[in-house]
């Protein structure tokens, strides 16, 4: 067999062991069990390696950012940021309304909370909160319990007296938005960004592919995809993309969009999430 062979291979069994010590530290529970198969705690592991590790020195110069924290219905604590509405809204000392930005999975809440200050001008509380196992959040990195987690979060920030809801997903997270917002009701605004339409390709319940949770009015709803995106190609999200424009969404195609936060666009992008979940 060939070295570098050889090397691969047993490169891959550390990665493995190393993986299977981290998954033994906490004890499972129910809703921490695999849903796509062997390979989801592996796949997992290798994502939030990639996301890297928490630092509150990124924010250590923020002046209107605060921890915030939730536990989840199997006692695991949740924890992530909370962007303070900076813009005083004249008689209302109230924020106008909250945005929830769910990440994509190599990504961390302390690495791009601050790219949302403009919603923040604009009288918006914007939360992110790590994965769980990602991050500063506790638990093991699974399918099941991460959906279950944003229901969980979007629950207890339906309880605070805000006015407005918006909803930003972008990788991943959109997959994670889609399934969360499938029973919910009321006013919001929605952007789905650079998502697959599908994870039944990769081993997952089907009933969890965003295609299958797109509403049947989508007339709150944006989804926006790059042409150059290396990580969502775009053949991976055209069903999805499609199936949204027929139900009445807004779609954005950008043709020298990659991947959100990882091309040279950043600002772009988020001015055009910013205009279609404010109207503004």
């Amino acid at each position: 067999m060939h070295f570098s062979l050889l090397r691969c291979m047993a490169a891959l069994m550390l990665l493995t062991v190393h993986a299977s010590a981290c998954y033994a530290e906490q004890p499972s529970s129910s809703l921490e069990q695999s849903i796509c198969g062997l390979k989801e705690p592996f796949i997992f592991w290798l994502w939030s390696s990639a996301a890297g590790e928490a630092s509150a020195a990124r924010l250590a110069r923020v002046a209107n950012v605060e921890n915030v924290a939730i536990t989840s219905n199997d006692g695991r604590i949740l924890r992530g940021y909370k962007l303070k509405a900076s813009h005083a809204q004249a008689g209302n000392e109230l924020p106008r309304g909250y945005l929830l930005v769910v990440q994509g999975n190599a990504m961390l809440a302390d690495q791009i909370i601050t790219h949302f200050e403009p919603f923040a001008g604009l009288g918006y509380d914007v939360y992110i909160f790590d994965y769980r196992g990602y991050g500063n959040s506790e638990g093991k990195r699974r399918l099941k319990a991460i959906l279950n987690d944003y229901r969980q979060i979007i629950q207890q920030l339906d309880r605070q007296p805000y006015q407005r809801q918006a909803f930003y997903g972008m990788s991943f997270g959109g997959v994670v938005l889609l399934d969360a917002l499938q029973h919910q009701t009321g006013e919001m605004a929605v952007v789905i960004d650079s998502t697959p339409s599908r994870l039944s390709d990769y081993g997952c319940p089907a009933a969890h592919d965003p295609v299958n949770n797109l509403p049947l009015d989508t007339g709150n709803l944006m989804v926006i995809a790059g042409a150059r995106d290396p990580v969502v190609k775009p053949e991976t999200s055209r069903e999805l993309l499609e199936l949204a424009q027929d139900r009445g969404a807004t779609v954005l195609r950008d043709p020298a969009w990659g991947h959100p936060f990882m091309d040279n666009h950043t600002q772009q992008r988020l001015e055009a999430v910013r205009q279609f979940l404010l109207q503004e």
